[in-house]
């Protein structure tokens, strides 16, 4: 993926779930425990996703990225498919209720698109109207034509969770991966709003924001 997005000055990251999928299936998953949908016998892709947060935004965007690495959280983008997409909002949900930041910038990652999944239905829309704001991190979400996951209540879930969401559905049914370039071009639009290039920028210069 990193090689066909050929994105200038930017690095990427594949981050496997932890967990293996249980009975021997083929796999990995981000969930808190293994749930089955009551009504198709599916493994249920929200499960809770506590520990998987943690890991991500303690260890991976704070420690690593942010601490060693020198980025900003402004820098971090993250694309998940399914529950990937679904664990991808609730780190962008958590930077975000994490405090006051200690630099000038906002508490606020780069953005997140999210294929075939809303924010978890597990949380409380309550949590949101007590604090009277909504986490500032851009949103891109992408779904097959007449998605069940991204149906209308789901979107405006995100909605009352987030302060810009995008909706783009491709022509055809399946909440998968761009195939063409009809596909990607949304997914890369986006991308080419939020990531920043310091290409022909004078060195010593300063960004005001």
């Amino acid at each position: 993926l990193a090689k066909a997005l050929n994105l200038p000055e930017t690095t990427v990251l594949a981050i496997q779930a932890p967990h293996a999928l249980p009975f021997d299936l083929p796999g990995f998953h981000w969930g808190d425990d293994i749930t089955f949908d009551a009504r198709s016998g599916a493994l249920d892709m929200d499960s809770g996703f506590a520990r998987a947060t943690g890991f991500l935004v303690r260890d991976v965007i704070g420690a690593i990225l942010v601490g060693k690495c020198g980025y900003a959280l402004r820098d971090v983008l993250i694309w998940g498919l399914g529950q990937g997409g679904m664990v991808a909002l609730e780190v962008a949900r958590a930077v975000g209720n994490a405090g006051p930041s200690p630099s000038p910038s906002p508490r606020e990652l780069g953005g997140v698109i999210s294929i075939g999944a809303p924010v978890s239905a597990s949380v409380s829309r309550e949590s949101v109207l007590e604090k009277q704001t909504k986490t500032k991190t851009p949103v891109l979400l992408v779904s097959g034509r007449d998605s069940a996951r991204l149906a209308d209540s789901a979107v405006r879930r995100t909605m009352d969770f987030f302060e810009f969401v995008e909706v783009h559905a491709y022509a055809r049914k399946g909440d998968v991966m761009p195939r063409n370039r009809d596909e990607m071009t949304p997914i890369m639009r986006f991308l080419a709003s939020r990531l920043r290039s310091w290409q022909g920028v004078p060195e010593g210069s300063v960004e005001i924001s």
